[in-house]
């Protein structure tokens, strides 16, 4: 399949300092534009159309799993954070007497 051109109406442009990775309306946005774009008498293999949203879902999911593990990472630094504070703020034991 050839592809003379896509002129695509809605440009995606990020502001500056943010992350330019492609998120699930990209996706979306990629795989509507591949299917108005693609010749209707040669259209795109079944499998090669399921394997791409098998992957995407299998990279939302992995995205998914790396949100909730910083979430646990954040709580567990927290909890650390606040166990070196009470022990800080505990006075030490007064030595044993020596006989």
């Amino acid at each position: 399949m050839s592809v003379n051109g896509i002129n695509n109406p809605n440009p995606i442009f990020y502001p500056p300092g943010t992350s330019q990775q492609m998120d699930q309306s990209d996706f979306l946005r990629l795989m509507t534009a591949q299917l108005s774009q693609q010749d209707p008498f040669n259209p795109v293999d079944n499998t090669e159309m399921v394997a791409q949203m098998a992957q995407f879902s299998s990279l939302a999911g992995v995205t998914e799993t790396n949100a909730v593990l910083a979430h646990i990472s954040e709580q567990l630094a927290a909890q650390t954070q606040l166990l070196q504070d009470i022990k800080a703020a505990t006075p030490a034991p007064a030595p044993a007497p020596t006989v």
